[in-house]
């Protein structure tokens, strides 16, 4: 049977575009009130206490997490710990439109890694679909002048995010490959909390290390309290349910196209709440690198 998209499928996989945008928005919105490490631990400590009670059960003996624990443990460092982190890092100096267009270069990092250490097949049409992305994130990062690239005009948010997409290409490659138990696998909750534990762990390893060595402070409001609420309750959860609902109906091709909405989202919600009005150039880097990724996905 053919995946077919339909409304509800379609809504299904707009919603976690938006949530991940919104994401970015906040993460910009509160870089003066919490640092980034520890913005991204309050938010999955407050995530796996969201989910404690519906999956809690897998840290029991027997369950068959602790026999896979090393596997959980590098998904939790590379798709909770380093991604997350190096997102919120990146957020301190460069723009949501501009991190949502450099992690839309992600299917390239993906067949470069897969191509690398995965020993996946690359076509002709996926490099000339990789070559379109590339340069559509180097018209984000020479900011629509290319003979910044001659300066190296780099903002290092721009490197930090770059940091952050590969992390993630290896992550998502090693979903591929289903090593752990099939009664944690079959059950979303339970699959996303063994990631979240070890993730915390890394993350409290990293906001250990900045509070060691710098001088971060955080200024608690209502404010805060309601971006945290909603980076854990949306980004975090919602967004990977519906995610995973969505690529089993659409397939993971067809929801592909999807992910790509994040900028444009990114951009709508700059410019409401933060005032960064979006650039010609911008337009043009998502117009590169959602072509280079329709081109190198045909068959």
């Amino acid at each position: 049977m053919h995946p077919r998209l339909n409304l509800s499928t379609a809504l299904l996989l707009t919603v976690p575009p938006l949530l991940w945008a919104g994401n970015a928005v906040v993460g910009r919105l509160v870089r003066a009130w919490m640092p980034p490490m520890s913005l991204n631990l309050a938010r999955w400590a407050i995530a796996l206490l969201i989910l404690l009670p519906l999956a809690g059960s897998i840290f029991r003996r027997g369950s068959g997490l602790w026999a896979s624990w090393r596997r959980f443990a590098l998904l939790g460092l590379l798709g909770v710990g380093l991604y997350n982190s190096l997102q919120y890092l990146a957020l301190q100096s460069s723009t949501p439109i501009n991190v949502t267009l450099v992690a839309s270069s992600m299917p390239v990092w993906m067949l470069l890694v897969g191509a690398l250490f995965f020993g996946a097949n690359i076509r002709p049409r996926q490099v000339i679909g990789a070559v379109l992305s590339i340069g559509g994130v180097l018209l984000v990062l020479s900011r629509g002048e290319w003979r910044h690239l001659l300066a190296l005009h780099l903002v290092p948010g721009d490197l930090f995010m770059i940091a952050a997409t590969i992390s993630f290409s290896f992550y998502s490659w090693l979903l591929t490959q289903a090593k752990e138990p099939e009664q944690i696998r079959r059950d979303w909750t339970a699959y996303l909390l063994a990631q979240i534990a070890f993730g915390v762990l890394w993350s409290s390893v990293f906001t250990a290390g900045e509070w060691a060595l710098g001088d971060p402070h955080i200024a608690w409001s209502w404010r805060l309290a309601a971006a945290l609420l909603y980076i854990a309750l949306g980004p975090a959860i919602i967004a990977y349910r519906c995610w995973g609902a969505g690529v089993q109906r659409a397939g993971p091709t067809i929801a592909g196209f999807f992910s790509n909405l994040t900028p444009l989202f990114a951009a709508m919600l700059s410019s409401a709440f933060l005032g960064e009005i979006p650039h010609l150039y911008h337009a043009a880097a998502f117009a590169l690198i959602v072509g280079g990724i329709v081109f190198s996905s045909r068959h």
